[in-house]
């Protein structure tokens, strides 16, 4: 029992690690990561279970993921397996990060509509999380 807990915590890090670098390709992809985007992507992590004492480390270590990494398929491959309520989650925070600045151009839009069937979200889901959040921003 003890070795499957420390498995399950292991396989949570490493998904968190990828969220964290999504979020953070979502903030960048505009060229214009913010302050505001970094807050948004901090409160995500912590909703998500990150641990508030290595929430630092946890960006930093992400950030150099994004970096080294082309493709969003590295960041999605284990998020599409996450719990229904947490991809949830994880889009309301990328319509966040995108509507932080009041306005979404074409590679976010673009990277949000990939995104949609790459994390198994349907277009209602997708278009309905992405009307509340922009009511909320605007």
């Amino acid at each position: 029992m003890f070795f499957k807990k420390k498995k399950i915590i292991e396989d949570k890090g490493l998904n968190l690690i990828k969220i964290a670098s999504l979020l953070i390709h979502a903030a960048k992809i505009d060229e214009k990561y913010t302050k505001e985007e970094e807050e948004i992507i901090k409160k995500t992590l912590l909703k998500l279970g990150a641990n508030q004492n290595e929430l630092e480390s946890l960006i930093i270590n992400a950030k150099r993921n994004e970096e080294n990494t082309n493709q969003i398929l590295d960041f999605t491959r284990e998020i599409k397996n996450t719990e229904e309520k947490d991809k949830i989650e994880i889009i309301k925070s990328l319509w966040r990060i995108i509507y932080s600045n009041k306005e979404a151009d074409m590679y976010e839009t673009n990277l949000m509509r990939r995104l949609s069937g790459l994390l198994y979200i349907d277009n209602k889901t997708m278009g309905d999380i992405k009307e509340q959040i922009k009511k909320e921003n605007l």
